[in-house]
């Protein structure tokens, strides 16, 4: 053997060691995250009282709850209020089994599931400062934009002070003759549909259209075309994120160039596209125009934010796209929130109709049988604001939320870990009946005749938009739009639910009637 072939032998040994190092790296890794480390963090959990399904390699429990979603949604229900088995299933069953708190697996991520609302107050209030805004889903995050939504620490904080003066109640109060106008059109196209005072119509797409309108104007101050635009490829973009929903996360997936990916890719340019266009228009009209006369749209808000930081070099700087990501957040979440709000609303007053005429005889006693109701009337109509507290306990449009522990922290006597995931189940809390009474799966508007805070045995029990600072920014808005819509409906129509409707609430991002929700009006 010559000494170049020894060479080589050698290199190849050292190849091979080297190859098998790494090999058993590679495995030992695996072993840690797949394996020990889950069950080091199911004994932690376990040695302090907290049990749950029992944790699979790889997958955690992501195959029973999938199972479980698409069970429970392949049937309509029965006409009732009882929908917590239908809309979060895993949350039902998996109750009954290990109590109110509980650990599941997503994949290898632990969630610790959190239904006292004392802990959550907590975690969303007085202690608010241990724990962060879950991250979202990558496509998910595509939608709901990274601004006020997903921001977190001095970031989020800059942000909501910018734009929470927009949303105050009183300057809302000066759109509602823009909302009114929306609103009036659509039920005039109801009037000329009608045959005999009778049309047949799924609400649900009408009231995404009615809100597209208002956001697009109100909040943005521009023609429904460009709004419409947007809305449609957000629309497409929902479908995906649903779809990504009923599979295992696989890392790193979304970066594969798969013809889904691209399609997502592709409607994710022209978004921006067409926001950073919006913006940009109304920067070039904004300098033709003196600044106090122009309107303070929400858009204005920011842009002049961006423009304040070129002049002031010590605050925090606002980008374009900045802007972008808050133009998305507000686009997606001010359209689904309150047109899902307009169309439960809508069924649960087909559904019982003592209530709609309770709420009509409101309206035609405060507001009169034609007119547009002004602020102060809208602010008036109590029974109509019980009517839709009530609708959003039972069909709260975000059925869950997520929170992150910044550092290790106690919460109720328990060590909770830094990084561990807290699963919180809104409509589990709304429909527990320890906290709302025997009565909690039926449609009493009266449990909120003292006002939301007093409706249930504890405060936080009742949190649709959330709790804390990080409460709904637009939930002002939402109200308002709905009660103003509600009013102006009851003034002009009678409704019943549609023989050809099916009760079927189900999440598509929030929560949705799977199968529409025709109804039937009939003109006064």
């Amino acid at each position: 053997m010559d000494y170049e072939e020894g060479t080589r032998m050698v290199m190849k040994g050292i190849m091979v060691n080297v190859a098998m190092i790494i090999a058993i790296i590679v495995v030992t890794k695996l072993v840690i995250q797949l394996w020990w480390k889950p069950r080091k963090i199911a004994k932690h959990f376990s040695k302090q009282g907290i049990k749950g399904p029992p944790y699979n390699l790889f997958i955690g429990n992501m195959k029973e709850l999938v199972e479980m979603m698409l069970k429970a949604s392949s049937q309509p229900m029965a006409f009732s209020h009882n929908i917590l088995p239908r809309v979060l299933p895993f949350y039902h069953n998996w109750k009954k089994i290990y109590g109110g708190m509980y650990l599941i697996w997503f994949g290898t991520t632990p969630r610790l599931t959190i239904s006292d609302p004392e802990l959550i107050r907590e975690i969303f209030s007085t202690n608010a400062h241990s724990y962060e805004k879950y991250e979202s889903h990558p496509l998910v995050r595509k939608l709901e934009g990274n601004g006020l939504v997903s921001l977190n620490g001095d970031d989020w904080a800059h942000r909501r002070k910018i734009i929470s003066p927009f949303f105050h109640l009183e300057n809302l109060k000066l759109m509602i003759p823009i909302m009114g106008k929306s609103v009036a059109h659509m039920l005039d196209k109801w009037s000329l549909m009608s045959n005999s005072g009778k049309v047949e119509l799924d609400v649900s797409e009408w009231f995404q259209n009615l809100t597209e309108k208002v956001i697009t104007r109100t909040i943005f101050g521009s023609s429904y075309d460009i709004g419409k635009k947007i809305y449609q490829l957000q629309a497409k973009q929902i479908v995906f994120a649903a779809e990504s929903f009923q599979k295992v996360f696989v890392p790193g997936y979304r970066f594969l160039p798969t013809k889904r990916n691209r399609t997502t890719w592709k409607l994710d340019r022209e978004i921006e596209a067409s926001l950073r266009s919006l913006i940009n228009d109304r920067k070039e009209k904004s300098k033709l125009v003196n600044n106090e006369e122009y309107d303070r749209d929400l858009l204005e808000v920011l842009i002049q934010a961006s423009m304040d930081y070129e002049e002031n070099k010590s605050s925090t700087k606002i980008t374009e796209n900045d802007i972008v990501e808050e133009c998305k957040s507000f686009f997606f979440a001010g359209k689904h929130t309150t047109s899902n709000l307009l169309t439960w609303t809508t069924i649960l007053l087909a559904m019982h109709p003592q209530w709609q005429q309770l709420a009509r005889e409101e309206v035609l006693r405060v507001c009169g049988a034609r007119d547009i109701p002004t602020k102060d009337d809208v602010s008036n109509l109590k029974t109509l604001t019980m009517i839709v507290y009530e609708v959003l306990r039972l069909y709260t449009p975000v059925v869950a939320t997520i929170r992150r522990t910044k550092n290790d922290v106690n919460l109720g006597g328990l060590d909770i870990k830094q990084g561990t995931e807290l699963l919180i189940p809104i409509i589990g809390v709304h429909h527990d009946p320890e906290l709302w009474g025997s009565d909690v799966l039926e449609f009493n508007p009266t449990r909120f005749s003292q006002g939301a805070f007093r409706a249930a045995t504890h405060p936080t029990a009742f949190m649709p938009f959330g709790v804390g600072g990080r409460q709904c920014v637009g939930q002002n808005l939402a109200l308002l739009q709905a009660k103003l819509a509600i009013a102006m409906i009851l003034q002009r129509f009678t409704f019943d639910l549609s023989p050809s409707y099916k009760h079927a609430p189900t999440i598509l991002m929030l929560l949705y009637p799977q199968h529409g929700a025709p109804v039937i009006f009939r003109s006064l």
